[in-house]
């Protein structure tokens, strides 16, 4: 075993961690959440990386974005992504993709993964990367930031909790977001995501929140 996987066996097994090699999964946005995701997809040792985002970085995103800095101001994010890949883990495979999710090539995107882990941040392209998850049959880690909450959710293939969660009409009422929010919030859905490729039970349809400003947490279905 290589070891800079040393440090997972105990948490996992070897078995395990020579089954996340294989593993293909795909990022959806590489801001604020999706930034701390990519770290720790390539620290963990997962296979394969897709990380898809059209955007590129502004100076609002230094507060939070990990990828972010004065010198990547005005840079793709999805380039940013694979550098820093290149960087921390050049075994991985990673695969960037300059391009915003969408109905049209939302399916093709997110084909042939093992996980997708929702980093958007809107509520139409979470709705149009569920509806994509069913057709293709892939598990969904939902996961959303506001101020000091944090929310995310196992969404598997026939499971309607993103639109319990965004009913119709749902609007966002904040753009806020702390430095400490999005890694929270990541380490959640990654802890999901790993539990899921080393194919350990857990529940579908459970919502876990956080409220990291009083320090509660719950699980609702």
């Amino acid at each position: 075993m290589e070891e800079r996987y040393i440090r997972n066996l105990g948490a996992l097994t070897e078995k395990e961690c020579t089954l996340l090699h294989t593993k293909t999964v795909f990022v959806a946005g590489c801001g604020g959440l999706g930034g701390y995701l990519i770290e720790m997809l390539l620290r963990l040792g997962v296979g394969t990386i897709r990380a898809a985002d059209g955007d590129t970085f502004e100076a609002s995103n230094m507060n939070r974005q990990l990828l972010s800095s004065p010198s990547s101001l005005g840079q793709p994010k999805a380039e940013a992504a694979a550098a820093r890949a290149a960087l921390v883990n050049p075994d991985v495979r990673f695969v960037p993709i300059p391009e915003f999710v969408t109905e049209e090539n939302a399916a093709e995107l997110i084909r042939g993964c093992d996980v997708v882990l929702d980093a958007l941040d809107n509520i139409g392209g979470r709705r149009i990367l569920a509806r994509a998850c069913a057709k293709e049959n892939i598990p969904l880690i939902h996961g959303a930031i506001c101020g000091w909450s944090a929310q995310a959710a196992v969404i598997l293939p026939g499971d309607d909790l993103i639109d319990r969660i965004y009913p119709e009409g749902a609007r966002l009422s904040s753009k806020s977001s702390l430095s400490f929010t999005p890694p929270f919030c990541a380490a959640l859905q990654m802890a999901l995501c790993t539990r899921i490729l080393t194919g350990r039970p857990l529940e579908s349809g459970r919502l876990y929140m956080a409220d990291l400003l009083d320090m509660e947490m719950e699980s609702i279905f």
